[in-house]
């Protein structure tokens, strides 16, 4: 082989090595960008994102006026109805917030219940110079809020429609008469202790839920625990529990035990 024909080749091979550590390097790169084109370089701004977990758990407020998003007047709360609290967020398969679940209750003697609200319909009303420093308000009235639908988790469709309802105990106690669930308010229930027919202390009433007409379909119980801790909150339907009152004093039957309930599907409203 000439040198003339020994140089080509040696160039033809570099070259050729050459383009395929090019090729390499241009995989490489696009291998690199398939692995991370599903995450972004995002700088977090608290004066237009908001964190779910700052929303979860905060006050909503309702106003029959209009909300102007400006800085809150010295007595503008006092205008307002506190409605209860943000316990959800629901989003859709597409990553869209659809609306926010609020947990109604202690308003206008309501029984706790969960209504949906489209995000839109949220103000947020500066309280501050700070971004953070907010009032959550809908515009509603008070009868808008009673008369809302309840919302209903598919979780909590599915774990009722898998409990196997109970038979109202037949309890007499001296001194104590048997009461109907309409003699009574949901303040007078909500915190009433409830026994096994045997007086085992189970657990306590934590909140009642509503029916689309406002009538009283299911109440919580919040079985065990201690000092508030540990707690399990199982729902279960009025005609299930046998309601005694005793000179206000308020009991509340069912024919289980602390375990037994304990085993039941836990309510995630």
């Amino acid at each position: 082989m000439s040198l003339s024909s020994r140089t080509q080749k040696a160039r033809f091979t570099t070259g050729l090595l050459a383009s395929a550590a090019t090729a390499l390097v241009l995989a490489t790169a696009a291998n690199a960008d398939g692995h991370t084109a599903a995450f972004m370089d995002l700088e977090f701004d608290n004066t237009q994102n908001l964190n779910a977990s700052e929303l979860i758990g905060a006050r909503v407020y309702a106003s029959e006026a209009d909300i102007a998003n400006e800085p809150l007047a010295a007595d503008g709360e006092k205008e307002w109805d506190d409605i209860g609290e943000i316990d959800e967020i629901v989003l859709s398969r597409s990553g869209d917030i659809t609306s926010v679940i609020i947990g109604v209750g202690g308003f206008l003697g309501l029984g706790e219940k969960s209504v949906a609200v489209d995000l839109s319909q949220l103000t947020f009303v500066s309280d501050g110079e700070d971004a953070d420093e907010y009032f959550i308000v809908v515009k509603a009235s008070a009868a808008g809020v009673k008369d809302a639908p309840e919302y209903v988790s598919n979780v909590d469709t599915m774990a009722q429609s898998d409990r196997q309802m109970l038979t109202a105990p037949a309890i007499e106690r001296e001194g104590y008469e048997p009461v109907q669930t309409e003699q009574l308010t949901s303040e007078t229930l909500t915190g009433a202790r409830v026994y096994g027919s045997n007086d085992e202390d189970i657990g306590e009433i934590d909140r009642l839920l509503l029916t689309d007409a406002g009538k009283i379909d299911r109440a919580v119980i919040d079985v065990g625990g201690f000092l508030g801790l540990g707690e399990k909150p199982v729902a279960v339907t009025m005609d299930e529990l046998t309601i005694m009152q005793k000179d206000g004093d308020v009991r509340v039957y069912i024919d289980s035990t602390q375990e037994a309930l304990e085993a039941q599907p836990a309510y995630e409203g």
